[in-house]
């Protein structure tokens, strides 16, 4: 993480953008893969990949795994979800990234960043 951090301070990223919202949010990411796509299975990898650009900063986290349906997972801000686990990781990248994608299987994230906040989100 740390060499991704600064590539993107040569790109001009800093603040708390980049040290909570890209930090924090591609923590989760990975996390998220290792533990519930691989199953914590340390024959299944993760891959990642990142697109850097002046105006935004893209990373995808692949997993192994067979997927979920992020649609489904509960929201954990809600009174009756308080006390369960789960959800909460995909709540801290909805909420720290400008865009969250979801490929079909759901075993991919596409989280970006932009270099400027999204005004409407």
């Amino acid at each position: 993480m740390a060499y991704l951090v600064d590539r993107l301070r040569a790109y001009a990223y800093g603040g708390s953008r980049l040290n909570l919202n890209f930090r924090v949010g591609v923590a989760e990411a990975l996390a998220n893969a290792m533990i519930y796509g691989n199953g914590s299975d340390p024959d299944k990898r993760v891959r990642v990949e990142v697109e850097l650009s002046q105006e935004a900063v893209a990373l995808q986290v692949y997993d192994e795994g067979l997927g979920f349906d992020p649609e489904g997972v509960p929201d954990p801000t809600l009174p009756e979800n308080l006390d369960r686990g789960g959800g909460r990781g995909i709540f801290l990248i909805r909420e720290l990234m400008d865009e969250v994608f979801y490929n079909e299987p759901g075993n991919c994230v596409r989280m970006v960043l932009r270099r400027t906040p999204a005004r409407d989100r």
